[in-house]
């Protein structure tokens, strides 16, 4: 089962840095990134049902997947006209934040960006934020109703949960974890990578090889199982890298590197389109600097441009 990637029809970055503008968004605290009560970029998460939004309140405001930003790329001053189904999420710094959605039109001098896209278009911490934003206004969104007797659901109040008041049923965020596994080897004294090309990516785009875990697995056994599924290979050495929460709409993706144990490459119909070995200097397209796909592949072969 491969792993959610960047599909061909998201936004091309191809200069960060020469897009990104002066934002008049303040920039707020950024404590160190291994800071256990934030985000890392200053987030602290909270719930308080009932809770009135402060009058200079951070607006997350989604349609579907996009955010609503001003044309220079700035949250939106306040509550849009027409937003719905409201979410508090916490504090950035000293300010709260809110998500919401907006089925209409965005409004005069505003226009909705696809997360993905916005990737070093606007600062790190709102571009984490949006994803944790998104992902919580989600869930609240597909979680109205109790999946066992379709009874309204109501919200907590001291958890990110919502609770069947008929039932006692509770739903809580969904986290589905997934393995990515960078495979390499040497090959007529020169060290190559396996990259694989699923049916969803952009023309001529690979990447390491990514699945799901499954029920009952550990995070370790779905390595091994989704790289013999996939592409027919073993592997051996299976060495932690780095994690990356990816909420499109609700993953955790956990990056390892493996050493090649044998076998011949044969793609997972319908999930593979194509698995090859690369050297490291005859690499093809690779996927953005969003994705943790990008930093386990330069780990490996050193920085690419884009």
């Amino acid at each position: 089962m491969t792993a959610p990637e960047t599909p061909a029809d998201a936004e091309q970055i191809p200069d960060p840095e020469a897009l990104r503008p002066q934002s008049s968004v303040p920039e707020l605290p950024t404590p160190d990134l291994l800071d256990p009560p934030s985000n890392g970029y200053g987030f602290v998460p909270d719930v308080q049902e009932g809770k009135q939004p402060a009058a200079d309140a951070l607006w997350l405001v989604f349609s579907r997947d996009s955010l609503l930003l001003t044309e220079a790329l700035d949250l939106p001053a306040t509550r849009p006209e027409g937003a719905e189904g409201q979410v508090y999420l916490g504090l950035q710094g000293q300010r709260e934040v809110w998500a919401a959605r907006l089925s209409a039109e965005a409004p005069e001098g505003h226009r909705f960006s696809r997360l993905r896209g916005l990737y070093g278009r606007v600062p790190d911490w709102l571009w984490v934020l949006g994803g944790y934003g998104y992902q919580i206004a989600e869930w609240d969104r597909t979680h109205r109703f109790c999946g066992f007797d379709a009874t309204p659901t109501v919200r907590a109040d001291h958890e990110r949960a919502r609770r069947c008041p008929k039932c006692g049923l509770s739903f809580y965020p969904r986290l589905a974890p997934a393995v990515m596994v960078l495979l390499t080897r040497e090959y007529q004294g020169r060290p190559q990578i396996l990259l694989c090309r699923s049916p969803q990516f952009p023309p001529g785009m690979y990447s390491a090889n990514a699945g799901f875990v499954e029920p009952g697995e550990t995070v370790e056994h779905a390595a091994h199982r989704e790289m013999k599924e996939e592409t027919n290979l073993d592997i051996r050495g299976l060495k932690y890298f780095d994690s990356q929460p990816w909420p499109f709409p609700h993953s955790l993706m956990l990056a390892y590197t493996a050493e090649y144990a044998g076998g011949e490459i044969v793609p997972q119909p319908g999930e593979i389109e194509e698995a090859k070995w690369f050297f490291h200097d005859e690499l093809p397209s690779l996927p953005g600097r969003a994705s943790i796909s990008r930093r386990l592949i330069e780990s490996v072969v050193g920085e690419r441009p884009d």
